[in-house]
């Protein structure tokens, strides 16, 4: 059950029924060939005004969302922006072209002609996020990427914003047939059963979620019961760990002001980010617990949690901690109703063995503090460690010695090490990498952010001796589309800049 800020609940977020479903899935398919037909170049001009139209109505979307989430004004507002940058940012990842992967070897002695390009895989699912309304929801990285890439998408709304969601898809169909976008590259559907429906439509290609690990494994089961089986790239929830090398906890006053950071990160949006640092390694002797009590009670975060299920779900977490043998070092009072307990926890190293629920991720402002007694127990701390998102090593400053070794052992556990720096946030970039191994993503080699994200939704497929006719444009003698290609092992670059063609409404 979701909690409205109002006390009422929305009126509107009806559960869409089969036919609309297999309306929705139909439509994407039917314009799934114009969409991979489509230039690049105008597919951007098609995010662009997405972006466009989310930034007109920044006022009216950030009200809407804070009437069903709580999280503020100044949260939502900066979630919008985020929004409208994403969908620009995706915009450029498309005209490049780079991500297409054209490549042509033209035939030489008894080798062929060959050319190879990835091609996008149809109607893609989005199950977007309760935590990010617009970053990670109706129109967040899936849908921005799933377009750039050239894949309609159905998004399943949901719950903890219908409100929210309906407006967004309103918009989003108004701003795409304006631009130019075929019928059907954008449909939406909401209710729990209609999410089950989506996946199993025969003509979708694949699914992309953001959430826990009990929904993305559930999605990632139900498609593999189709006929034919599709990918799901779901990101999940993990114990993002932190360690702290010998010299990054050799001061006191450097520990307290890592403590300072931890509270701030692993309390930002109440420890409702699938980033949030959940355990630190400390050498023993720290006194990082101590110091972490002591900025607790000194900025103790305020605030409620998304809706009444995740703050149930925060209470049982705990309480598995506690029987799991975690230590309180200190813990806060609830604000509100909804407003969590936030606590600081320890335990003894030797609990935490592979599959303890100590190694588990809990949703919400929780951080459990683990000191250990030497190097060797460090590393065999982190070679325990399951699948993450990201770490984060803290060190005594650039010439740390314990620093390459860190990074190096935490990298096969993670999709991203982060040295002195907090794990909470991720930027939209070209380089960045948002997953890792499981039980962070059901694929370790797909991101959910940056321009690797179109890398999901799309397929390779090479084309041997065709003739021109038969070629798609971006194969083509003249690069009509004028894309990064690599032509004979070499890369080509057109001449024009590709960013000058991205038309802004």
């Amino acid at each position: 059950m979701t909690t409205y800020a109002n006390s009422e609940p929305p009126t509107g977020a009806t559960e869409s029924s089969y036919a609309e479903v297999q309306a929705a899935v139909a439509a994407a398919a039917a314009a799934a060939p114009v969409l991979a037909a489509t230039p690049p170049a105008d597919r951007a001009g098609w995010l662009e005004a997405l972006a466009h139209t989310v930034e007109r109505h920044t006022d009216e979307l950030a009200a809407t969302a804070d009437l069903e989430t709580g999280l503020g004004r100044a949260r939502l507002d900066g979630e919008v922006a985020r929004c409208a940058t994403q969908l620009r940012f995706y915009a450029r990842v498309c005209a490049d072209g780079a991500w297409l992967g054209a490549t042509i070897d033209h035939a030489a002695g008894a080798a062929p002609d060959l050319r190879r390009m990835n091609i996008p895989l149809g109607p893609v699912a989005v199950f977007g996020a309760s935590n990010f309304p617009f970053g990670f929801g109706t129109l967040g990285n899936d849908t921005g990427s799933a377009l750039a890439a050239g894949c309609p998408v159905v998004v399943k709304g949901h719950p903890a914003h219908p409100r929210t969601h309906a407006r967004l898809a309103e918009l989003a169909g108004e701003a795409l047939g304006d631009a130019g976008a075929p019928a059907g590259s954008f449909g939406a559907v909401t209710g729990m059963a209609a999410g089950q429906q989506l996946v199993l439509a025969e003509a979708l290609g694949a699914v992309a979620f953001t959430g826990s690990e009990a929904g993305g494994m559930a999605l990632h089961r139900l498609a593999t019961t189709r006929p034919v089986p599709i990918p799901v790239y779901a990101e999940m929830g993990t114990v993002n760990a932190v360690v702290l090398t010998q010299a990054a906890a050799a001061e006191a006053a450097a520990v307290r002001e890592i403590a300072a950071g931890a509270l701030g990160s692993f309390t930002l949006g109440l420890g409702q980010f699938c980033t949030k640092p959940g355990l630190i390694l400390a050498p023993s002797g720290s006194g990082l617990g101590t110091a972490l009590a002591d900025a607790l009670r000194a900025n103790p975060p305020a605030g409620v949690m998304l809706t009444t299920g995740i703050h149930e779900a925060f209470g049982t977490g705990i309480q598995g901690l506690l029987a799991a043998g975690a230590t309180p070092v200190a813990s806060s009072d609830a604000a509100a109703p909804l407003g969590p307990v936030v606590w600081v926890l320890t335990a003894d190293p030797k609990l935490l063995q592979p599959g303890s629920t100590l190694l588990r991720e809990c949703f919400g402002p929780v951080v459990l503090v683990v000191e250990y007694a030497d190097a060797a127990q460090r590393d065999s701390l982190i070679a325990a460690l399951p699948g993450a998102l990201v770490a984060s090593v803290m060190t005594g400053g650039s010439d740390d010695p314990e620093t390459p070794g860190l990074v190096a052992a935490l990298t096969p556990k993670v999709g991203r090490v982060a040295v002195d720096a907090w794990p909470t946030g991720v930027a939209t970039t070209w380089a960045q990498q948002h997953g890792g191994p499981w039980p962070a993503t059901t694929d370790p080699r797909a991101t959910s952010v940056g321009a690797g994200a179109l890398d999901r939704f799309t397929r390779p497929v090479a084309y041997q001796d065709a003739p021109k006719a038969a070629l798609p444009p971006a194969l083509r003698k003249g690069n009509p589309w004028r894309i990064v290609r690599r032509v004979d092992g070499r890369v080509r670059v057109p001449r024009e800049h590709h960013e000058a063609r991205v038309q802004v409404p």
